[in-house]
């Protein structure tokens, strides 16, 4: 289980050190059957994230398992980059990983989630670098907390977000240019829209995604992010940040008529979401250093309700294509 560049130690410390976090719970032994596996990721993915029963119901049917596994993946790389604290221990987990992803994608999988998420990729056809590209995000933040301007914090979502449109893309079929970058607008602004509600959470983590030159532009630096004080320059700043950022989800919005009803719930889902957080932000006078907006139950289902009327009563898009 060993890679070129790992000992054998390492490489068993890594696994030890995994196995502790609580995506672990309820993990089968390595090497275990795929039905096994698929039961595993089926349930980290329920249980997980809350929102994610809601995308996978509006989903077809054959699809299901696919998203369980993909999610699987994506959520112990989130861990293994974000829930440990030393960058150094973050980074040999995260070597270790992108090992038994690779083992997976010669046949070799002993992980159980990439048990699972191997045979998805065999039979949806997936492409293995956008799962390279979250993983070089992971180990970025564990480097860079600081991004210069506007365009270094777009290419962070390059990998850190992007990646998991293109494989929502490519698990419908639809691996076009045109497609993928109007997902990455909507991915993009989804990442941003996260970071502009926890810029609290992420000082305490030692970092700061606000764009340092917008910082300065406003009379801001960190200092001011570090005592958590709130005033018109900071609300000048999240009011820019916020601006920007719906302007990519409205770049992104067409992509929800160019997929098949199977996939276009979700995507408008996704989409308003963000846009929602950022109303959430805006609804707060932008005061996210004391306070972290919500979107809550009631504004949640609103949006489901929303594009589910969009779904029964717009029917098909000849630009769609078929998927489910």
């Amino acid at each position: 289980m060993t890679t070129p560049t790992e000992s054998p130690e390492r490489t068993g410390s890594a696994a030890e050190q995994a196995r502790r976090l609580a995506i672990a719970e309820h993990l089968p032994a390595d090497g275990c059957s795929l039905e096994t596996a698929r039961a595993y990721t089926s349930w980290l993915a329920r249980n997980h994230y809350e929102n994610f029963r809601v995308a996978t119901w509006l989903l077809p049917r054959r699809l299901h398992q696919a998203f369980y596994d993909v999610y699987a993946y994506c959520r112990w790389s989130d861990d293994l980059g974000d829930e440990v604290e030393d960058p150094s221990a973050a980074l040999a987990l995260l070597d270790w990983w992108e090992g038994e992803f690779e083992r997976g994608l010669e046949g070799r999988a002993r992980h159980p989630a990439i048990v699972a998420l191997a045979r998805t990729i065999r039979e949806h056809d997936l492409p293995a670098q956008p799962f390279r590209d979250l993983l070089r995000a992971f180990r970025q933040d564990q480097s860079v907390t600081r991004y210069p301007d506007w365009e270094s914090l777009l290419d962070y979502c390059r990998y850190s977000a992007n990646p998991v449109g293109r494989l929502v893309l490519a698990l419908g079929s639809y691996r076009d240019e045109e497609r993928q970058r109007l997902s990455d607008f909507i991915c993009s602004g989804l990442q941003l829209a996260n970071f502009w509600q926890d810029v609290s959470l992420d000082w305490r983590k030692g970092r700061i995604y606000i764009p340092l030159d917008r910082l300065a532009a406003h009379g801001l630096g960190e200092a001011d992010i570090a005592r958590g004080r709130f005033d018109e320059r900071y609300a000048a700043l999240m009011r820019e940040l916020v601006g920007r950022t719906r302007k990519l989800f409205e770049q992104g919005k067409p992509l929800a008529g160019m997929v098949s009803p199977g996939l276009r719930v979700d995507i408008e889902l996704f989409g308003a979401g963000g846009v929602a957080v950022l109303d959430a932000i805006e609804r707060i006078g932008f005061n996210t250093l004391e306070r972290r907006p919500v979107v809550g139950k009631a504004t949640q289902m609103r949006l489901l309700a929303k594009a589910l009327a969009g779904r029964w009563l717009g029917g098909g898009d000849a630009r769609a294509g078929r998927v489910a």
